[in-house]
C-alpha cells in the first residue's frame, strides 16, 4: 500500500477511536482534561513567551485552558492563522477576549490583521502520534512547514492517551515533537 493510503487509513481509524473515546468522557470530563498547565509546561512559560495554541475541532484535545493557564503567567497567546491548503499557516496574537473568524477546514482564527508572532511553544493538535514523537496530523502539512521554520519553538502535541499508535508512517518532511500531553501523562524525549 502506498505510504499516502496508509497514512489516510491511520486518519480515517485513529479519528473514530477519538470520536468514540470523547463521546464516552462524563459531561464536562473533556472541559476539565487540560485544565491547568503540567509542570514541565509551566516552566517553560516564562512572562513573555509566546504560546501558541489552536481551537479544537469536534473530538481533538482542547488547549482553551492550557492557554488561559499561559496567558495568566505572563505568556503571549497566538492561534494559527491559514488561509489556504498551499499558503504557509502564519501566528497571529490573540487572547480569549479577541473575535475569530472562520478560516478554511472549519478552522476557528483570530482576525487576519492580527500582529504575527513566532511561537516560543506550540501546542499542536494531531491525529496520531507514536514514541518516536512523530505527529499525524489532518495532511494538509501546515504544520510540518511553519515547524520546519521554527526550530527553536519547543512542538508539543495535545492528545488524547488513545491517540497513540504503535508507528506513525513518516515522510522526509514530517517534523518530530519535543513532547506530546495527554489528559494522562507528560511524554518527552
Amino acid at each position: 500500500m502506498p505510504e499516502g493510503d496508509v497514512k489516510s487509513t491511520l486518519r480515517r481509524k485513529c479519528r473514530a477511536e477519538r470520536d468514540r473515546f470523547v463521546a464516552a468522557m462524563a459531561p464536562g470530563q473533556k472541559a476539565l482534561a487540560f485544565s491547568h498547565l503540567p509542570s514541565p509546561l509551566a516552566k517553560l512559560c516564562l512572562k513573555g513567551t509566546v504560546v501558541a495554541g489552536y481551537i479544537s475541532i469536534g473530538s481533538e484535545a482542547d488547549p482553551s485552558r492550557l492557554l488561559a493557564g499561559a496567558a495568566s503567567q505572563g505568556c503571549i497567546t497566538a492561534l494559527p492563522h491559514v488561509t489556504s491548503k498551499v499558503s504557509p499557516m502564519r501566528f497571529l496574537r490573540w487572547s480569549a477576549d479577541e473575535p475569530l473568524e472562520m478560516g478554511p477546514f472549519g478552522l476557528s482564527q483570530p482576525l487576519a490583521d492580527a500582529p504575527e508572532v513566532r511561537p516560543d511553544i506550540i501546542l499542536a493538535p494531531l491525529v496520531a502520534f507514536d514514541t518516536r514523537l512523530m505527529r499525524l496530523g489532518q495532511g494538509a502539512g501546515h504544520y510540518d512547514r511553519a515547524l520546519s521554520l521554527l526550530e527553536n519553538s519547543a512542538a508539543i502535541g495535545i492528545a488524547w492517551s488513545i491517540q497513540e499508535v504503535d508507528l506513525v508512517p513518516t515522510d522526509p518532511w514530517d517534523v518530530p515533537l519535543d513532547a506530546v500531553l495527554t489528559e494522562k501523562s507528560w511524554i518527552s524525549r
